[in-house]
């Protein structure tokens, strides 16, 4: 069983930055891959990007450039720096961890997210 505990959401100016945070628990977490996904209101689930255990990772082509995932093995915390936020971008950002993928079946554990607002 792995635990995930997402932090760092909260409300931000249209071009501002965050941080998120994604602190993993479990005996075998760092053995997966965590991913972002975020889901705004009426809207299905969407990949921001994940990362490998190796640090290989996989970003979204919409959001390239803007968002860069990371991970410190060390600290079991993956996180998400996520820059010049548009209003668009308000969603639930949730982490999940699982095989490395951009499709969200492909991932077994969930934390309960963190909203991301970006006022205009």
């Amino acid at each position: 069983q792995v635990q995930l505990v997402e932090s760092g959401g909260g409300l931000v100016q249209a071009g501002g930055s965050l941080r998120l945070s994604c602190t993993a628990s479990g005996r075998t977490s760092s053995n997966y891959a965590i991913a972002w996904f975020r889901q705004a209101p009426g809207t299905e689930r969407q990949f921001v990007a994940t990362i490998r255990p190796s640090g290989a990772t996989l970003h979204a082509d919409s959001l390239k450039g803007r968002f860069t995932i990371s991970r410190d093995n060390a600290e079991n915390t993956v996180y998400l720096q996520m820059s010049s936020l548009k209003p668009e971008d308000t969603a639930i950002y949730y982490c999940a961890a699982g095989v490395f993928s951009q499709f969200s079946g492909s991932y077994n554990f969930w934390g309960q997210g963190t909203q991301v607002t970006v006022s205009s």
